[in-house]
């Protein structure tokens, strides 16, 4: 299975239409990937707070529409990085949407942990409250965005609901690239499940990004990672690894813990 991971530059004077348009053409260029994935938060910067009210758009906004059409252009699996969505209460969420290689929305997921502490995204955003997986025809998806990488019960969640491949998409700052890299190995090692992970170049509001897209298997093994810059990551990769993994070291079968029944969307 091919995923190309599109770890694309946000630059605070391209205006946010030229960004949507170069990011369409970024993905038709990746026609015969099962996969692609983009960064959170590309069409505005993740720490661009100031822009989020100005820069929201409806579920089926512009931002949808163009990544919809890019996704049937290139006939591939599009999971579209995240947008702010304005909900129709007026609610702003970080929004990640997916679509199938014929352009069809196949999930939308709501960033459940929102960074920031006591302000930005903490406090201009609402909180999602599912956990969302995608079945592909050779793996099964679970999504997660930036902050949740933190938050390690989420993930079991999601390998709970079925998940094999864990994408994330990120704005991660370079300051913490170290935490970026750790934290993505240990996802993949503790749920024994791929780790899909794209970060954004660039500066989002004066902040630097760590960019190093990685991409990690079941036992933790880096298969590919980027650099700083903008650039697209292509990998080869074995969904079935995952079951074998889990047949050869049978840590998830030990697991003494459990946890409440979440919310989950399985599409």
């Amino acid at each position: 299975m091919r995923a190309s991971l599109i770890q694309i530059a946000v630059d605070p004077d391209e205006p946010v239409d030229s960004r949507r348009e170069r990011a369409a053409s970024l993905v038709a260029a990746q026609r015969g990937a099962d996969l692609v994935v983009l960064p959170e938060l590309w069409p505005v910067g993740a720490f661009a707070y100031t822009s989020f009210e100005d820069q929201a758009e409806p579920l089926t906004g512009p931002t949808h529409t163009v990544m919809a059409e890019a996704a049937a252009g290139a006939g591939v699996w599009l999971h579209a990085g995240s947008f702010v969505e304005r909900a129709d209460d007026g609610v702003l969420y970080n929004t990640t949407l997916v679509f199938t290689p014929e352009g069809e929305r196949a999930a939308a997921y709501r960033k459940i942990h929102r960074f920031g502490f006591d302000q930005g995204e903490a406090v201009m955003m609402g909180a999602g409250e599912d956990l969302v997986t995608v079945a592909l025809p050779r793996t099964t998806l679970g999504l997660a965005t930036c902050y949740d990488l933190r938050f390690p019960e989420m993930f079991r969640g999601l390998v709970d609901a079925g998940a094999e491949t864990l994408v994330v998409a990120a704005g991660w700052p370079e300051r913490r690239r170290a935490h970026w890299s750790l934290l993505a190995r240990a996802r993949a090692v503790e749920n024994q499940a791929y780790v899909l992970a794209v970060g954004s170049a660039g500066t989002h509001a004066g902040v630097q990004q760590a960019g190093h897209s990685v991409v990690v298997d079941p036992w933790g093994e880096v298969l590919a990672e980027a650099g700083a810059d903008e650039e697209v990551l292509t990998v080869e990769f074995d969904p079935a690894k995952v079951a074998a993994t889990r047949e050869q070291f049978p840590a998830l079968k030990d697991r003494r813990l459990g946890l409440a029944a979440p919310r989950i969307q399985q599409t």
